[in-house]
């Protein structure tokens, strides 16, 4: 049986009160007491119960983060963020892999409210907030990351895709590409459609200019290399004249794909005869063997900021007013796109 707070206690011939000091206010407790203490702690190998101790505070030290895929390194800085300003507070993160899935995004936010956690980071994969209003409500400040809203009483942190999606497409437009496939989904995702609506206004306003473009989409129903890689294999099987001359895909992943599908039929050549252009900005772009140019996401000042997003909110309590931070994308140029023009 392991040692209990009473058996340390008894060991160091103090009371129970002072073992609690020691271990939660030792500058209230002599020099000599809490040496005699921990030698008491170390002789019984004596361990504290913290989850005990949490439920008793109501709350734990840690902070729930759910996110889309865990697999998707981009997600993966934004936790690294998170986690990396959560430790200056002297808090855990615990992360949560919806993989896309409403059914596992619930199954987290219930194991988190459980585990009465400090507060919550989420990605939410619908538009339908009821659920995390309700977590709010209930005393567990929430903030969504990587999520911009229309709903003003959730603090979140994210990107201008409309921006970022813009931005890719009219640096595909300056390289004098025409003929302009999007690449992404699903279109459930509130990221995936500002990416596409941003692609759509940079066409329009081409078009108004008297530009003739042509742009179409290529569903997916996930942000994968596989999923890439199947819509690769859609364009490569078609006629050589029907092909785009210019990808944007939705996140790098599916870039990655894409390029996998390109490089194995061995006659699409990249940026000569298809420009592919990403979105993130995750490591392995630069590292592909056709290095991907792609719209950065600051990641991990997402993660850091969200933390501190959820800390401001916690101290406000009900009175509080959430803010809603909106990072602006950044174009970064690599060979699948450049050095060529099609004009």
């Amino acid at each position: 049986m392991s040692a209990s707070v009473k058996d340390v206690a008894a060991r160091a011939g103090v009371s129970v009160g002072t073992v609690s000091n020691v271990l939660n206010r030792p500058e209230k407790v002599s020099p000599v007491t809490v040496e005699r203490v921990h030698a008491a702690i170390d002789e019984l190998g004596f361990v504290r119960n913290d989850a005990a101790r949490q439920l008793r505070a109501g709350r734990s030290r840690s902070i729930g983060l759910v996110v889309l895929d865990v697999g998707n390194p981009f997600f993966t800085d934004v936790a690294r963020g998170a986690e990396d300003r959560a430790d200056a507070e002297g808090l855990s993160v615990l992360l949560g892999n919806s993989d896309e899935s409403l059914d596992r995004e619930r199954a987290y936010l219930d194991l988190f409210e459980e585990q009465r956690v400090a507060g919550v980071l989420i990605t939410p994969l619908g538009d339908d907030l009821d659920r995390l209003a309700r977590l709010r409500d209930r005393g567990t400040p929430t903030v969504l990351v990587d999520r911009q809203t229309d709903d003003a009483s959730f603090s979140s942190v994210a990107v201008d895709d409309v921006a970022g999606g813009r931005l890719a497409v009219e640096h595909l437009l300056s390289l004098g590409r025409r003929r302009i496939a999007v690449v992404g989904g699903p279109a459930s995702l509130r990221q995936v459609r500002d990416r596409l609506a941003g692609a759509t206004q940079a066409v329009e306003a081409a078009v108004a200019a008297g530009v003739d473009v042509q742009l179409e989409t290529l569903e997916t129903t996930s942000l994968t290399v596989l999923q890439g890689r199947a819509a690769g294999e859609v364009i490569t099987g078609r006629p050589r004249d029907e092909w785009p001359d210019a990808v944007f895909a939705a996140n790098d992943l599916l870039a990655m794909g894409v390029l996998q599908a390109f490089s194995m039929l061995g006659s699409v050549r990249v940026p000569e005869d298809i420009a592919l252009i990403g979105y993130d900005d995750i490591d392995f772009a630069s590292a592909a063997v056709v290095p991907l140019s792609s719209i950065r996401q600051p990641s991990a000042l997402m993660g850091h900021t969200a933390v501190e997003l959820l800390l401001s909110e916690a101290a406000a309590g009900v009175g509080g007013v959430p803010e809603q931070i909106v990072f602006q994308p950044e174009l970064v140029v690599r060979q699948s796109t450049a050095g060529v023009r099609s004009d």
